[in-house]
C-alpha cells in the first residue's frame, strides 16, 4: 500500500510518516462518526456548525468520496451526511433534536428494509435450515493415508 492510498489529502512534508498515519486514522474516524444523526446533533448544539473554520474542515473531508478513500470506510452511510453538511440550512436544522431523531428513525428503518429486501433477494427461498446444511458436508470424510 503506498503513501498516497494510506494517508489523507491535506499531508505535507512537515509531518512525519507517524503523524501522516495518525491524522489518516483521525480523520477517518471522524468521518464515519458523521453517520450518526445524534453526533451532528451533538455538533451543532456546541456551535461547531457555526465556525467558519469547522465548516472548512468538512469541506475539505469531502476527499473521503474519492474512490482510493472510500475504500476504507465501514459506514457508507456518513458520506451521505457529508454532503447534507454543505448546507447551511442543514447545519440550522439538526441542531433541533426532534430533527436528529427523525433522521435516526429513517436511518433504522432504510437498513431495516434494505436488509430484508437484501435478504430475500439473496435468498428467494429463505435461508437455508441447518440441517441441510449439515446434510450437505461429509459426515465422516475419509482421509487418505500415503502408500
Amino acid at each position: 500500500m503506498t503513501s498516497k492510498n494510506v494517508f489523507g489529502k491535506g499531508k505535507s512534508n512537515l509531518e512525519t510518516e507517524d503523524q501522516q498515519r495518525l491524522r489518516f486514522q483521525i480523520e477517518l474516524e471522524f468521518v464515519q462518526c458523521l453517520a450518526n444523526p445524534n453526533y451532528l446533533n451533538f455538533l451543532a448544539q456546541r456551535g461547531f456548525f457555526k465556525d467558519t473554520s469547522f465548516i472548512n474542515y468538512i469541506k475539505y473531508l469531502q476527499y473521503w468520496k474519492e474512490p482510493e478513500y472510500v475504500k476504507f470506510l465501514m459506514y457508507p452511510m456518513c458520506l451521505y451526511f457529508l454532503d447534507l453538511l454543505q448546507y447551511e440550512h442543514f447545519r440550522r436544522e439538526i441542531v433541533n433534536a426532534q430533527c436528529s431523531k427523525f433522521i435516526d428513525d429513517q436511518a433504522v428503518l432504510l437498513w431495516q428494509h434494505y436488509t430484508r429486501r437484501r435478504t430475500k433477494l439473496l435468498y428467494p427461498d429463505g435461508f437455508p435450515q441447518p440441517e441441510t446444511v449439515l446434510q450437505e458436508q461429509p459426515q465422516n470424510p475419509t482421509v487418505q493415508q500415503p502408500s
